[in-house]
């Protein structure tokens, strides 16, 4: 009885710990596009873009800010503080908690980020929606940094790039989330007055009240390939009008072939588009080109 208390309580163990490797998380990436598992650095050196499929993955909005900064710095701009939760708002859980949660998986004060530097040596300022914080939904601190980010940007007189992806207005805020719409609808008329470029690019998924405001209203319009784009979704829809919608309704593909997306552009082609396009729009000249 001592013999097998000893092989289950010290040899076991031991073999155990011997034949144990430390296999670090996240090591490998699903598509969900084909399945297929890939190497996540390989990922990441691709722009998160899936090597075989070519499927577009979601970027967080410091990443997506170094991919298109000239070296990957900017200018990190402050952000007007908003009352966390005018609401009282709890469902399954307190509003205040699921804000505590997001703010600690991403790093972020709220779902947008805004940072100002050169693209191809031209000074920009950039607005970034992260889906991770909430869904990428639209609240008073996320209009609020889209506001500031316009209003920067018309100060400075640069372009203003803005990464949309959103499910929508954010619900714990009720009409105080609502709101954001018309108040960034002004920032925007404001840009334009000015006679500086607005610039939108869509990514997966932007949706509800976020493409019904700042994120239709761009000089120009450009979609990553396969993105989802829509103000309802499309399960909704069909059992709204009882029909079978077209095949890759509401992606960027169909939308840009129907007159409502300006541009599909892969995301390694990104930077030199966008870079193009504002100096165009600004009547500048090509400046020396940075990687």
């Amino acid at each position: 009885m001592e013999t097998m208390n000893w092989i289950s309580n010290v040899v076991r163990p031991k073999i155990r710990s011997f034949l144990k490797r430390d296999t670090p998380q996240n090591l490998w990436i699903k598509c969900p596009e084909s399945g297929q598992l890939v190497f996540s650095k390989d990922v990441e050196a691709n722009q998160y873009v899936i090597p075989g499929s070519d499927y577009h993955m979601r970027m967080s909005a410091v990443i997506r800010l170094k991919s298109m900064f000239d070296g990957g710095t900017f200018e990190d701009i402050a952000l007007p503080e908003v009352p966390l939760d005018p609401l009282k708002f709890r469902d399954e859980k307190r509003y205040v908690d699921r804000l505590r949660d997001a703010k600690t998986k991403t790093s972020l004060v709220d779902a947008i980020k805004i940072g100002v530097g050169t693209v191809e040596g031209q000074t920009v300022t950039i607005g970034v929606q992260d889906f991770d914080f909430m869904g990428g939904s639209l609240g008073m601190a996320a209009g609020e940094a889209v506001i500031r980010g316009l209003e920067t940007a018309t100060a400075r007189k640069t372009a203003f790039i803005m990464f949309a992806s959103s499910g929508g207005a954010r619900m714990q805020e009720g009409m105080f989330s609502l709101m954001q719409l018309p108040r960034t609808t002004v920032a925007v008329q404001r840009q334009r007055a000015a006679g500086l470029p607005y610039i939108v690019v869509l990514t997966n998924p932007t949706t509800g009240g976020v493409t019904a405001s700042y994120a239709m209203l761009g000089d120009i319009h450009i979609a990553e390939p396969g993105a989802l784009i829509g103000f309802a979704g499309p399960r909704v829809i069909e059992q709204t009008i009882r029909e079978k919608l077209p095949e890759g309704f509401q992606r960027s593909e169909y939308l840009k072939d129907h007159g409502m997306v300006d541009m599909v552009v892969h995301r390694h082609e990104l930077k030199a588009t966008l870079a193009r396009l504002c100096r165009i729009l600004s009547n500048t000249k090509p400046a020396k080109k940075i990687a």
